[in-house]
């Protein structure tokens, strides 16, 4: 009798004779003579009992058609055959055009599934030859019937479900003090502890790099410039050494002299101990100048994975207060302002200043003037964007100005915007962790299930029902998911499971992940409010007060329910406001393809992102920030807001000051300011006229064209997917 079916995967499930009847059943109806039920539980009742205890999937089809083959159904068993030959052959058949799509290099949504990938180039086409043809694996083998027909009836889509069956977990804020203090082993070699400012930067990007090459998403610093501050003083230390071999004399008492600020100042007029140091000073900051330089530089040269794919990274910094972490975000901020290369945007890290009264925002501030800096740096090169320390659900109790670690106690994001803080299992940090894996809901597609129902009341309710089920099924795919990841063994993470996840350290090569990962994060993610809540009430939420009351109703549904489950799994499920970049379109088509063009809901496109106002309605940046500032306590997985202005943002950083004064007035978390940067490829000639189609300078045709896709800068819009494109141009101008 059979009792358990070794999947194609090698899983052992339970046997399900059902499967079988359902299978005979499907060929019968492909016949004159039709069902036969008796037939049906015969056959299934033998292959059943007879059948070894565990036998493959494979060896109970071919029992199938054998007692087929020896019935009165001979007919049957033909479609049977064919049916299985049919499904063989189609799979084949897919797979050959969709290579043929990649190597051929064609524009679609398959090659420009990332825009921050080239799928041109050889180890591009590998990526997505790996890519494509895993999915389906997935699909069949490891994802459950519920979820299955949730992501068929598209309801649903799992991220970076292409790295599924390596149980790698998505991202990670680094302890880069760790790293910088003990040195690390990834398998080949060992780095050394550092000593200097230059080689604490290139530890930085090995981390970065390593554990990109160990994880599906994305990597982050959490306090780059805390990090990197005793590095700076070691460096001095190693200029003053250099002045006493020169001398011939003892200097060891300028070693720990207070010093302000590293400022570079002529020498002029500076005699005895105050011209050695500023000396010693002044070599300091060319070295941490030339320490950033590098460090913006590897990040955007360094390859990992495939595709000629740079590291997906992000750094946050501005609350060291402490002369040498100043010098760190100072000459950060200059090398960012001069470019890379020929003076081109760096596209990484994405850089992140760290919003917080009394340290980095108000005039009286200590770093207030490294803040106007950033503001300046972000009006012409995108970066950094602007976490807000103070926004109610980002402050920490335990945060204190006085204390030299409290960056522990400092919320940090990814560039895309995940966001990683509270924990049910431990500290309350971002460090250490990240977040597990998450999937996406498409409430538009719910709304549209719910449209032509004529009692409003009952359209909302049933839509609420509908919401409820599909987020119980998402937080059972993403438990199921975690209970697949926590099997992986250590040895499988060389870097993150040594030194990067929070209580990793603890873990031998052999053991498994489990005891550390739910330190980690499950987000729930969803897409489209705007067009969700146009299809259950006729307006979205940025042009009627009575769809934003139902789109903050939906939202906190959410968070509670997630809260439910964060309770009854044991994990630390949060709200994403998703990132979507490849999923923006896909969902639409396929909605469109059933319901048709509809107004405000599929003629576009593109669903929009998360809780954001659609990118084309008119409205002014507060207005903007008003509307979309409630959501972001609600979506504690991750969140960002996004300013459109027109102009050459360089001559105006006082707008980018703006964009944050507006995020502190209506508790926000996270935001960024979009504007045009256009730069003449030949001549290097820049400006930011939005159709700039020929350089004025050169009458160049060869010009970047530089926009933010989701958190993200993409050099070129050649690899943006067609919904994206669209987007783009829908995008309109938010006015003050």
């Amino acid at each position: 009798m059979i009792q358990t079916v070794i999947k194609r995967d090698g899983r052992v499930v339970g046997f399900n004779e059902d499967k079988i009847a359902t299978a005979i059943r499907k060929a019968m109806l492909h016949t004159e003579k039709g069902e036969d039920r008796q037939l049906i539980n015969e056959i299934t009742d033998h292959i059943s009992f007879q059948g070894e205890s565990q036998m493959t999937v494979e060896a109970i089809q071919d029992a199938v058609e054998v007692a087929l083959m020896n019935s009165s159904r001979k007919d049957v068993a033909k479609k049977y055959i064919a049916y299985r030959n049919q499904r063989s052959v189609a799979r084949k058949a897919k797979t050959r055009d969709m290579f043929l799509e990649i190597i051929e290099i064609k524009s679609n949504d398959i090659t420009r599934e990332n825009a921050n990938m080239n799928a041109d180039t050889p180890a591009g086409m590998m990526m997505k030859f790996s890519s494509e043809t895993t999915k389906p694996f997935v699909d069949d083998y490891l994802l459950s019937e519920e979820v299955k027909d949730a992501v068929a009836g598209n309801y649903l889509h799992i991220h970076d479900k292409d790295y599924y069956p390596t149980k790698s977990l998505t991202c990670v804020q680094h302890p880069l003090d760790r790293i910088l203090q003990h040195g690390f082993s990834a398998g080949h070699g060992e780095s050394r502890p550092a000593k200097r400012i230059e080689t604490a930067s290139i530890l930085g990007c090995i981390s970065l790099e390593t554990a990109q090459n160990e994880m599906h998403g994305g990597q982050s610093i959490p306090a780059f410039d805390f990090y990197l501050a005793p590095y700076v003083r070691s460096s001095y230390i190693e200029e003053v050494k250099v002045l006493e071999e020169l001398n011939g004399q003892d200097y060891s008492h300028l070693y720990n002299v207070e010093i302000r600020d590293y400022i570079t100042l002529s020498l002029d007029g500076l005699t005895g101990d105050k011209r050695l140091v500023q000396h010693a000073v002044n070599k300091t900051v060319s070295r941490v100048h030339q320490s950033m330089e590098a460090f913006i530089h590897n990040m955007n040269t360094i390859h990992s994975r495939g595709g000629n794919q740079v590291v997906f990274s992000s750094i946050n910094y501005g609350t060291d207060t402490s002369a040498e972490g100043r010098c760190v975000i100072r000459e950060l901020l200059r090398s960012t302002y001069r470019g890379v290369g020929n003076g081109e945007t760096a596209i990484f890290p994405i850089q992140i200043w760290k919003k917080k009264r009394g340290v980095s925002y108000l005039p009286e501030d200590r770093n207030y003037d490294l803040y106007q800096l950033a503001a300046k740096v972000s009006a012409r090169r995108f970066f950094p964007n602007f976490l807000n320390l103070d926004a109610a659900f980002n402050q920490h109790e335990e945060w204190n100005a006085n204390d030299p670690l409290r960056y522990n106690h400092e919320v940090a994001t990814m560039g895309c915007r995940t966001r990683v803080f509270e924990n049910r299992f431990g500290q309350k940090t971002s460090i250490g962790r990240g977040n597990i894996s998450f999937s996406t809901i498409n409430i538009v597609r719910l709304a549209l299930e719910c449209k032509e129902i004529a009692d409003k009341d009952e359209r909302i309710a049933r839509f609420f029902a509908k919401l409820d089920h599909m987020l119980e099924v998402t937080a059972r795919q993403l438990h199921e998911r975690f209970e697949f990841q926590k099997t992986a063994y250590a040895k499988q993470f060389p870097l993150l499971m040594t030194a990067l996840w929070k209580g990793s350290d603890k873990l031998k090569a052999h053991d498994t992940i489990a005891p550390v990962i739910n330190q980690g994060t499950l987000g729930i993610g969803f897409i489209g409010l705007a067009e969700c809540l146009v299809a259950l009430i006729g307006k979205h939420h940025g042009e009627d007060a009575e769809a934003q009351e139902l789109g903050l109703k939906v939202v906190a549904y959410m968070n509670d329910r997630v809260s439910q489950f964060s309770e009854s799994y044991q994990h630390n499920y949060s709200v994403l406001a998703t990132p979507a970049e490849g999923l923006s379109g896909k969902f639409t088509a396929r909605d469109r393809k059933q319901y048709g063009a509809l107004p405000g809901i599929t003629d576009r496109d593109y669903y929009t992102n998360s809780n954001h106002v659609p990118v084309y309605y008119k409205c002014s940046a507060r207005k903007k920030a008003e509307i979309e500032a409630p959501y972001h306590d609600l979506t504690r997985g991750g969140h960002i807001f996004y300013v459109e202005i027109d102009g050459d943002a360089t001559h105006n950083p006082e707008a980018i000051m703006q964009v944050v004064d507006m995020m502190d007035k209506y508790n926000i978390g996270y935001g960024s300011v979009n504007h045009n940067r256009n730069r003449c490829l030949d001549c290097g000639y820049e400006n930011a006229v939005s159709d700039l189609e020929e350089c004025p300078n050169c009458q160049s045709r060869n010009l970047d064209k530089l926009q933010r896709i989701t958190g993200y800068l993409v050099g070129t819009t050649n690899r943006w997917n067609k919904a994206k494109l669209s987007e783009l141009n829908d995008r309109v101008i938010h006015n003050s």
